[in-house]
């Protein structure tokens, strides 16, 4: 017999959350949150993100063994402002036992139901920051920390359970060799004096700083047009700033400012934290942070997180700009492969950035719907 039951104290999600843990115990490719980070993720008091949605966390038992999970939720900035009528859910993982995952979707439908919502769409988080889409093709390949993994037979169930794909995801990755100067070299120089442009970089977190409300800004008018987009607030911003931008590597944030001190674009690259969260085993005490620290400073892999460019200038070769300033930071500290975020798989713009550098397709992920 199956039991739901929702995850409300520390100790309920604390569960919620190492229930992974278990399921992924043995697989090499699987990268664990720190348990820390995700009940902060889960806490409304602390995560802005609940200033615009609500959500529920749903733990499956058989017996007294926890077999799956999911977070029902509502982003009500998306159903009132966009009017998507959609409730979403994420942070899914079960064995596999259909009738476990049709049980936890049908909390999902019920919140969906109660509030007059139309569809269900998932997997998915609160915003277009958190992670996004259960993975069908690269269960063989390392996950990375702001990527779900999952096992081959969740997207079987959902199709089984009448689900549809709703939007499919890329994951590309090149080696840094790839990456040649006089693809870009002149061309930057070109735009910089054709537009007036200037790069900016930075040595220290404190300079960064002051440019971070600005790059979320840009981010929102740089993304606005894609799907299921959902600008981040202020609160939010703050929030990004000092959970995220302070553990950034501040040679790894580039920005490009116009004549008049104008954000134009930006980009986030991560060095890859994955080898060291499975280190770290959901722990930043004892060793967590060494193991971290240790990635930030000395990893060889980078993660291209985000990167936007101010509609104005979109179609202009900006991007040649930031490609010049993150070669030469590459080449400093020796990166040999460099790694995608999710991108949506018909967002032929973003695609053509990376052309000329051979990117290899290596994880593709989708999000599935259901009319309610």
């Amino acid at each position: 017999m199956i039991t739901i039951k929702e995850a409300i104290t520390k100790k309920e999600l604390t569960d919620y959350i190492k229930f992974p843990f278990s399921l992924y115990k043995d697989n090499e490719f699987w990268v664990p949150p720190i348990i820390a980070d995700e009940l902060e993720t889960f806490d409304k008091t602390k995560n802005p993100a609940f200033e615009n949605a609500e959500a529920y966390f749903y733990i499956a038992y058989k017996g007294n063994e926890i077999v799956g999970r999911v977070a029902a939720i509502i982003n009500w900035s998306e159903v009132n402002d966009q009017q998507k009528k959609k409730v979403r859910f994420g942070w899914f993982d079960t064995i596999n036992d259909i009738e476990v995952t049709k049980a936890l979707l049908e909390k999902v439908y019920e919140l969906g139901r109660k509030n007059n919502l139309e569809h269900v769409e998932g997997p998915m988080g609160f915003s277009n920051l958190d992670k996004v889409g259960v993975l069908t093709e690269g269960f063989d390949q390392l996950g990375t920390m702001i990527t779900w993994y999952n096992h081959p037979y969740y997207a079987t169930h959902f199709e089984q359970l009448g689900f549809v794909p709703e939007k499919e995801y890329l994951e590309n990755k090149f080696p840094f060799k790839n990456v040649k100067l006089e693809y870009f070299d002149k061309a930057q120089e070109l735009i910089k004096r054709r537009y007036q442009l200037k790069s900016l970089n930075f040595k220290k977190t404190k300079d960064v700083m002051p440019y971070v409300d600005k790059m979320f800004d840009l981010f929102n008018a740089s993304y606005a047009s894609l799907s299921s987009f959902v600008a981040i607030s202020d609160t939010q911003k703050e929030y990004f700033k000092k959970k995220y931008i302070s553990f950034i590597n501040p040679e790894y944030i580039k920005f490009v400012e116009d004549k008049d001190g104008r954000l134009v674009a930006f980009a986030i690259v991560m060095p890859s934290f994955s080898k060291a969260l499975q280190k770290a085993n959901g722990k930043l005490f004892p060793f967590g942070f060494y193991h971290l620290l240790n990635a930030r400073k000395n990893s060889k892999e980078v993660t291209f997180y985000l990167i936007g460019v101010h509609p104005e200038y979109q179609n202009k070769g900006v991007h040649a700009i930031i490609f010049k300033e993150y070669h030469t930071t590459f080449t400093e500290k020796g990166i040999e492969t460099c790694i995608r975020t999710p991108e949506l798989a018909d967002n032929h713009a973003i695609h053509l950035l990376w052309k000329n550098f051979d990117p290899v397709i290596y994880c593709r992920r989708k999000t599935f719907r259901k009319e309610l």
